[in-house]
């Protein structure tokens, strides 16, 4: 199977099955999949740029765009991305997509690639206004665009539009418990990973591949964790001796980076609502050496009598998720109406946190995701209604201003007795 057959494949599979593009394409590639680089860009820039594909096709199709064939379609996609977007000579980006194409498909998919060469390979923009232009530029649903833009500006949405192409960045947690950034760096290097310091205790990854077959990873030198996310751990304050739980916890990134901070000394409890992710949070735990993790099975709005009050409370809940777009594209595409629940859902998970945290304790609230509903509009209600709690920061990360995802947290001291 050459390399843009498996592009199609996966494409297809993605678009009936509604799987993330993440997982359907490393589990393509552990299948060991012919020029994995070439399969990973043309992957990912197909599904990250979508909507700017679509409406190039719809600008230069004589056939109505809801009566493409699937597969079709995105061939058509394949095609383009490659004329716009990689450095593939226009003749081998037409001739090896239409060699893909069925027999009565073949001339559809060379007249919309030839026209569009035609005209430049230029983004047709002309009528759109500046919402519309902002969509199909930077390739996202326009109702996100729409509530960017109304809450944080046209400037800012279009770097953190910008910001969500192309390959993230891995940041490297390092276990404080077993080494040092520099022992990390140079225990990479003796995997050939090549690494560097970017803050005193997180190591950012310049190697691409499977860092998991390291044998510092193995040995249990560091977790991966965006650098958004560890700040949101940093400012639970944890302290060596304190109670912690973590109620939304797997894969457990969050949980292994607060017992770092109390260099394993003290409690955390770990919680998700399935098994299987609680089985990660063991595991993780058991390979870098702390022995403070006790992971569980929980439901995050059902109180739990076992629990010991806490010194800190950490409720990460489940959210929209449109701070980690450049991860997860596919997120770019969701309806609106899919997200209208999830207030109610992190409200409920708030007010059942409350109840775990002590007298004088700290209570930290924290998503993925940038949108005032899910963030400052939860924080605020919550600290509007419950009077022992002073909301003492609220912090957001946005993608093109800061290195990490796009991230939120807000953090409320109880009052003492």
């Amino acid at each position: 199977m050459t390399a843009r057959e498996q592009v199609l494949k996966l494409l297809v599979k993605t678009a009936s099955q509604g799987s993330y593009s993440n997982i359907a394409l490393d589990a393509a590639l552990s299948r060991n999949a012919e020029d994995r680089s070439f399969v990973t860009a043309l992957f990912y820039g197909v599904t990250e740029r979508k909507v700017t594909l679509d409406h190039i096709i719809r600008a230069h199709s004589t056939t109505e765009f809801d009566d493409i064939e699937p597969g079709t379609l995105q061939l058509l996609r394949m095609g383009l991305y490659q004329l716009m977007y990689m450095n593939v000579p226009d003749s081998a980006a037409v001739n090896e997509t239409v060699k893909l194409a069925g027999k009565s498909s073949k001339g559809f998919v060379n007249a919309v690639l030839r026209a569009f060469i035609r005209g430049g390979c230029a983004i047709p923009l002309d009528g759109l206004d500046e919402l519309s232009t902002l969509s199909v530029k930077y390739s996202c649903a326009r109702w996100i665009v729409k509530l960017w833009v109304n809450e944080y500006g046209a400037e800012r949405t279009e770097k953190m539009l910008a910001a969500s192409f192309g390959r993230p960045p891995v940041y490297a947690r390092v276990n404080t418990l077993q080494c040092d950034a520099d022992d990390l760096i140079y225990e990479l290097a003796c995997d050939g990973v090549k690494s560097e310091q970017y803050s005193e205790n997180c190591v950012i990854i310049n190697s691409s591949g499977d860092i998991t077959g390291t044998a510092a990873y193995t040995n249990g030198l560091f977790h991966i964790q965006d650098i958004s996310s560890q700040k949101c751990c940093e400012a639970l304050g944890s302290q060596p001796g304190d109670t912690v739980i973590d109620l939304c916890a797997a894969p457990g990134g969050k949980s292994f980076t607060i017992a770092e901070l109390m260099n394993n000394a003290g409690k955390v409890y770990s919680f998700d609502l399935h098994e299987g992710r609680v089985k990660l949070i063991n595991d993780g735990a058991k390979r870098l050496g702390s022995d403070i993790i006790e992971a569980r099975q929980g439901d995050a709005a059902v109180f739990d009598d076992t629990l010991p009050q806490a010194d800190r409370v950490l409720c990460d809940v489940p959210c929209s998720g449109l701070g980690v777009i450049r991860r997860k594209p596919e997120i770019k595409y969701k309806k609106k109406s899919e997200l209208e629940g999830l207030p109610d859902i992190q409200m409920k998970i708030l007010n059942n946190a409350k109840a775990y945290v002590r007298p004088g304790g700290r209570l930290v609230y924290s998503t993925c995701t940038l949108n005032r509903a899910e963030n400052e509009d939860i924080a605020e209600k919550f600290a509007a209604e419950n009077n022992d709690f002073t909301l003492s920061e609220m912090k957001t990360f946005f993608p093109g201003e800061t290195d990490g995802d796009g991230f939120f947290y807000a953090a409320f001291e109880r009052n003492a007795i």
